[in-house]
């Protein structure tokens, strides 16, 4: 399922983010890498380039690519997909 327009592309980012963030370990460390707050992340969620560095960071760490991918069933290849449409 790679994404075919910058909304399916943020559709897929945006499900990647809430599965990040309902792991704690995961979402601290996304938090901590990032230098953002979660009141700064709340505001700016929907905004490409976030979204992208959420991906971005996902691929840093294969495992947590693959099981955040697993998560909202999609292939890892996918979630690069989106985040290679979402840096256009």
């Amino acid at each position: 399922m790679r994404p075919r327009s910058t909304n399916d592309a943020e559709a897929l980012a945006l499900s990647a983010l809430a599965t990040t963030l309902t792991d704690e370990r995961r979402a601290r460390r996304f938090l901590d890498l990032s230098g953002i707050d979660t009141d700064e992340l709340r505001r700016r969620a929907g905004e490409p380039v976030l979204l992208a560095a959420l991906i971005r960071f996902l691929e840093a760490h294969e495992p947590d690519l693959i099981d955040v991918a697993e998560a909202i069933g999609v292939a890892p290849l996918d979630l690069v997909a989106a985040r290679e449409e979402l840096e256009q």
